[in-house]
């Protein structure tokens, strides 16, 4: 794509709306900025026809044993390496499950790396890497649906038979042409011409909230609206386990402790151990039973 193909990116375009961005007074910014934002959710239910079945084959990947992976270059990647580092302390789910490859390497989340994005051999490169294979969803983020990298990776992912996702913010993109499944989330102009950290970046994160949350729920990492697969690793998060067991086992807070403590604070057991009377050995037995769900594990005899 040549500079004057990427001018006419609607994520590159100038809205007239915000031509005197820079006379504006602080309230007046804060009041733009906050206006522009608020379309975004209305973008993103634009493109729940593309969404739900992507996510659908992702979750049916990720029962078998697949791995969730972002990949992306400057504020894309980072939002992945964002969503995928909050699921093990959400989910307990191990490091490797659900993880971001960025354009450059762990150093470009911080500092950026010059002509990252651009390298096309690294991003296949870098799926070769993490052994990349038919279980795994591979979700390519790139604002403008036309980086190298990034485009590189998804179409290296489903060269090896993985679930390949391209998510972007415009339309008609080489992105999703490479993928198997093409997410566009037209967000439009952005209020400071070009930054894609804002209405783009807010819209990825949405999005990637939808696959990682939609994904660990139906793979039972949820009872009713209730983490219950938390890491309980700090003061503020064993409360909340109390409170879980609390409201599951119908019990006091002593007696959610207690089992809690039984448990190694574990709420799936310990919800399992009150409401079923069994000791850890047998409420263990009955979760794996149960493939670590803890409704189908309360509720069958």
């Amino acid at each position: 794509m040549t500079m004057e193909d990427l001018g006419a990116l609607a994520t590159e375009a100038s809205d007239p709306r915000y031509a005197e961005l820079d006379l504006m007074s602080v309230a007046e910014l804060a009041q733009t900025m906050n206006e522009a934002d608020a379309t975004v959710p209305a973008a993103v239910q634009r493109a729940l026809g593309e969404i739900v079945p992507a996510i659908e084959a992702t979750a049916a990947r990720m029962a078998q044993g697949g791995r969730l992976v972002y990949v992306g270059a400057g504020t894309p990647g980072r939002i992945g390496v964002l969503d995928a580092s909050e699921c093990p302390p959400t989910f307990s789910t191990p490091p490797e499950l659900v993880f971001a490859i960025m354009a450059g390497g762990p150093g470009a989340i911080v500092n950026p790396v010059e002509g990252a994005e651009d390298d096309a051999e690294a991003g296949a490169a870098a799926i070769d890497a993490a052994g990349i294979g038919p279980l795994d969803t591979v979700i390519g983020i790139a604002s403008s649906g036309r980086t190298p990298y990034v485009i590189a990776a998804v179409r290296r992912a489903r060269e090896l038979g993985a679930l390949s996702i391209g998510l972007s913010c415009n339309v008609g993109t080489a992105l999703s042409a490479a993928a198997e499944h093409g997410i566009e989330v037209e967000v439009g102009p952005e209020v400071l011409s070009g930054s894609t950290r804002l209405k783009s970046g807010t819209a990825q994160k949405l999005v990637l909230n939808m696959f990682s949350t939609i994904s660990m729920v139906r793979n039972g990492k949820a009872y009713g609206n209730l983490m219950v697969d938390v890491k309980a690793t700090n003061h503020k998060l064993r409360e909340r386990a109390i409170r879980m067991v609390q409201t599951i086992a119908e019990v006091d807070r002593d007696a959610a402790v207690a089992a809690l403590e039984a448990a190694a604070y574990d709420v799936k057991l310990a919800s399992i151990m009150i409401r079923r009377g069994e000791d850890l050995a047998a409420a263990t037995a009955r979760l794996g039973a149960a493939d670590g769900r803890l409704r189908t594990a309360l509720e069958e005899n």
